[in-house]
């Protein structure tokens, strides 16, 4: 079967291993591809097409189960924004709980949104919400950084703290297999090398 959107008389035929067979007609390829059983898939839209032997079900799955690999190291790397509300006049256990929910989320590679509320006559004291988030800022030590300076809304003000370090992330390369997306491009500069021989 052939697997193209191009229709060509003349392509540039990989074999199944991934080596270059030669230019040859489109038909001729189509008969090597049937012999051995597998399809014939074009992976580029050059002139001539560059087309490999292959099962096409086969690519197409690992195809796949490579995009799913990459969106979770995409996911693993995902920085998430976690918010921690308080009052100015927090109580002493509260305030801990609310340091050590910070401290883990920035240990953990996450931002932390501190934000203040005041009600009422309690805008009054928002000089006190600001002591409050130099000592939050203090008490978080190592952890973080202040990544945007408090912002003043009129009803909250709010702070942004990043992780020092970002996510450490297990990238464990596969060069073992090729990737069939990198294929094109190694088709059409063994196929630019053809052509100058």
């Amino acid at each position: 079967m052939f697997f193209c959107s191009h229709r060509s008389d003349i392509v540039m035929l990989l074999g199944e291993d991934g080596k270059l067979v030669g230019r040859m007609s489109r038909n001729e390829a189509l008969v090597r591809a049937s012999e051995m059983g597998l399809d014939l898939v074009q992976l580029d839209k050059q002139d001539p097409p560059c087309v490999k032997i292959a099962d096409y079900s086969k690519l197409k799955y690992e195809l796949q189960k490579r995009k799913k690999e990459q969106q979770k190291k995409s996911v693993a790397n995902r920085m998430d924004l976690k918010e921690l509300k308080m009052r100015y006049n927090i109580d002493v256990h509260d305030y801990g709980v609310r340091l050590k929910s910070a401290q883990k989320f920035l240990r953990d590679g996450d931002k932390v949104k501190l934000i203040i509320q005041f009600k009422g006559r309690e805008l009054e004291f928002k000089d006190l919400g600001l002591k409050l988030f130099e000592r939050f800022e203090e008490d978080v030590g190592e952890d973080g950084i202040v990544e945007s300076k408090i912002t003043k809304d009129s009803r909250s003000i709010s702070m942004v703290l990043a992780p020092r370090r970002t996510k450490s992330s297990s990238q464990s390369s596969n060069t073992d297999k090729p990737n069939p997306e990198d294929l094109s491009e190694d088709a059409s500069s063994v196929a630019a090398a053809s052509a100058k021989a």
